[in-house]
């Protein structure tokens, strides 16, 4: 996994005083480590964003301004439900050694069968999943193979494949979580729904 480098300003987490980084362009965030106490910061949003809005996930060094840096990903964001920016994030720092927690975006690969011939349309349920392992063995995204996927199928978390990743990491989550659906063309839905009515 990719590492980048991202500066931070140590800051008060006094009462309003994260509106006002908001107003000057920049983010309030906490770093936290099991046992340790937690940090308050504030980051650029410009350079948060490019992070936030990656199709990948990435480790992250935070550099602070006496050049101490921490090793840390995002474990959590809170977006403004109106404007969509990025308003809190939650940074988590780890060792080496530390099994961690952490969400990896899907790849979905190959040709759906059901999209391509059966003319059905990709619903993805789930963006991103859970993974649970060691920093180092942790992919910038999960891949996905949906060439088998066929027109009203539907692929859920047990049937997800780890493929390389296998004894290394594992997936989090209920079993019967839908990841991806071949959904039917509506037309089709629509005139199944009507049959199903008629015969009831």
């Amino acid at each position: 996994m990719e590492t980048r480098a991202l500066s931070v300003n140590l800051r008060e987490a006094k009462k309003k005083e994260a509106a006002k980084l908001r107003r000057t362009g920049r983010v309030p965030a906490v770093v936290y480590h099991k046992g340790e106490e937690t940090v308050t910061i504030s980051i650029e949003e410009m350079a948060l964003n490019k992070l936030v809005h990656s199709s990948e996930t990435h480790i992250i060094d935070l550099q602070y301004p006496n050049g101490k840096t921490t090793r840390s990903f995002i474990k959590d964001l809170q977006f403004d439900p109106v404007s969509d920016k990025v308003i809190h994030v939650d940074f988590q720092l780890f060792s080496d050694d530390e099994v961690i927690e952490m969400e990896v975006p899907t790849h979905f690969e190959g040709e759906c069968p059901g999209v391509k011939i059966g003319g059905g349309k990709l619903q993805v349920n789930l963006h991103a999943v859970t993974l649970k392992g060691k920093p180092e063995d942790m992919p910038e995204h999960f891949s996905i193979d949906i060439s088998s996927l066929e027109l009203g199928h539907t692929l859920h978390i047990r049937d997800l494949e780890l493929g390389a990743l296998e004894g290394k990491v594992v997936i989090l989550g209920e079993a019967d979580a839908p990841v991806v659906t071949a959904m039917a063309p509506r037309k089709d839905a629509e005139a199944a729904a009507a049959e199903a009515t008629a015969e009831a």
